[in-house]
């Protein structure tokens, strides 16, 4: 499992970062160690208190140069072989309500809310349903729509036939291969 970054601040903006700050994110930006104290490990890899690290952190997120932190979870590694992205063309007045009614399940792992581009595109709402094989994937669904009551709802299941790499953004580039050493 890799806990990383996941939204970058907007790439053309001129931002002043501290060195204090600059460290910070060269410290988080390659994903959290899986400890029970993270920020307490990253501390000693660049000279600063757990406390310190923590503060500067919700600095930068309250000040929106990290927009939000996540996890991004290798699901293969896990034995989930089938992932489908469910697309729904839900009634805009309703969005809300189902979105949250289907977000509560375990098993939906993304849930967002997408304009449509029609005409070709009329889908609103995004989930993301993961299963060891199609067939788990497909009773996951089933049981969504029976829950939430979506049987009159439009949607598409689109099996991932591939895996991209998974990895958190990236706020700074190191300068010749050394880590924390920014090049802006």
């Amino acid at each position: 499992m890799d806990i990383s970054l996941l939204t970058p601040a907007k790439q053309h903006a001129s931002v002043n970062l501290n060195e204090r700050e600059r460290r910070v994110i060269a410290g988080i930006q390659s994903g959290l160690p899986l400890t029970s104290r993270p920020y307490a490990e990253i501390g000693k890899t660049i000279g600063m208190s757990e406390s310190e690290i923590i503060e500067c952190v919700r600095s930068l997120l309250e000040r929106g140069l990290i927009k939000r932190m996540g996890v991004i979870v290798r699901h293969r590694e896990l034995g989930y072989r089938a992932n489908a992205m469910v697309v729904w063309d839900l009634p805009d007045q309703q969005i809300s309500a189902l979105g949250k009614c289907m977000g509560r399940f375990e098993f939906i792992t993304l849930c967002y809310r997408r304009p449509r581009r029609l005409p070709g595109w009329p889908y609103n709402l995004f989930t993301m349903i993961h299963g060891r094989n199609r067939e788990q994937v497909m009773d996951k669904l089933a049981f969504l729509i029976q829950r939430c009551k979506l049987q009159d709802i439009p949607h598409d299941v689109l099996f991932s036939r591939r895996r991209f790499k998974q990895c958190g953004a990236v706020y700074q580039t190191p300068v010749n291969g050394i880590r924390g050493v920014s090049s802006s």
